[in-house]
């Protein structure tokens, strides 16, 4: 009997994540299937809940909500910032993303949006956040977790 996929299950599965347009955000095809410690929050909730009880052979087609993926576009995540706050960046255009401090000191990705004269408008949210996600999914292969990696949290 195969195993199915559970908490401290390592899953490796092809996928092919697509927005509602039908717009390939992502894909495995051509590369090694992706791994991952299932139970772990290795993945976002809306994958990993569907993937519960399923096994090394199944496919299976997954609509992810914004909720249960990226979240929501929050608008306290775009701010209006002074143009100095780019010290050393001698041109800055929409589109540019920056690596920048964000609570707690910890790393956050942020995108311009629009730049204004002395006035840069940035966005902090994930760049999928509001994104209702598509995602085609092959499972390859299920295995118990080591203790090792049940441990770390992620796959070795």
């Amino acid at each position: 009997m195969s195993l199915l996929i559970g908490e401290n299950t390592v899953v490796s599965m092809h996928y092919k994540l697509t927005d509602n347009s039908g717009e390939v955000l992502d894909s495995s095809e051509g590369a090694q299937p992706l791994n991952y410690l299932h139970g772990a929050g290795n993945i976002i909730p809306g994958l990993e809940q569907a993937l519960v009880g399923k096994t090394e052979g199944d496919s299976l087609q997954v609509e992810v909500k914004p909720e249960d993926a990226y979240g929501e576009v929050r608008p306290d995540m775009i701010q209006k910032v002074p143009r100095d706050a780019f010290q050393g960046v001698e041109s800055i255009e929409p589109g540019m993303a920056f690596e920048a401090r964000g609570e707690g000191g910890a790393p956050q990705r942020i995108v311009v949006k629009e730049v204004s004269g002395d006035e840069i408008t940035v966005d902090a949210n994930h760049p999928l956040a509001g994104v209702e996600l598509n995602f085609d999914v092959q499972v390859v292969s299920v295995r118990a977790a080591t203790d090792e990696e049940i441990a770390h949290g992620h796959v070795h």
